[in-house]
């Protein structure tokens, strides 16, 4: 029982150093919130996170019944989800490039928004559902309830993954003041902005097939 116990835990350590690193692998999350925290706040950038990790604990309960392997299986499913991410990260990276800011401080809407736009991020990121497919169930031991091992792996990388989204948040959301001038708060603006349209394009050839 004690060898069982270990075994476990050293399981579930590995599943979260693995989880950390492809966390802070870069890619569409981490420049979004970097865009929102640099030019709309802590608080935008908070929603952000919010919908992003309620994304991808969706897509844990999705893969956990199935839905995820059909998915993977059908091109036509695959494709229709990997473009309709990328198109809402152009969408979202042009967003940013035209300037249009939401006022955030007292806006629930606002809030709302962000919140929505995180969530849609990982619900339209093939990658992200092929990661409860392809690497959490390495992870799950064969002689153990397989549901409840994926709600806890899940839990486990929405976890690891929230961590950092609220780190990027914490250090994005410092040049705040520093965009208060006009000219450097466009300059910084667009270029997240077109750094995310890169990330979009890149994530488009990365995820094809």
């Amino acid at each position: 029982m004690e060898l069982a116990t270990s075994s476990n835990l050293s399981t579930l350590l590995s599943f979260a150093l693995t989880s950390l690193i492809i966390e802070l692998t870069p890619g569409p999350n981490m420049t979004y919130l970097a865009l929102v925290s640099a030019s709309e706040g802590r608080r935008a950038g908070f929603a952000t996170v919010a919908g992003i990790a309620l994304g991808l604990a969706v897509l844990g309960v999705v893969a956990a019944l199935g839905v995820t392997e059909l998915i993977q299986a059908s091109n036509l499913l695959y494709d229709g989800l990997r473009w309709a991410g990328v198109l809402f990260l152009l969408y979202l990276a042009w967003e940013g490039w035209v300037g249009r800011s939401e006022a955030v401080a007292n806006d629930a809407g606002a809030d709302r928004r962000y919140f929505t736009r995180g969530l849609l991020t990982n619900l339209l990121n093939p990658k992200a559902a092929i990661f409860y497919v392809a690497v959490l169930p390495t992870f799950i031991v064969a002689d153990r309830p397989v549901l409840a091992q994926t709600i806890t792996l899940t839990a486990i990388y929405v976890a690891v993954a929230t961590g950092i989204h609220a780190l990027i948040v914490v250090l994005a959301s410092r040049l705040e003041p520093l965009l208060n001038d006009a000219r450097i708060e466009g300059i910084a603006r667009r270029a997240l902005s077109a750094l995310l349209a890169a990330v979009a394009i890149w994530f488009a050839f990365s995820t094809a097939r």
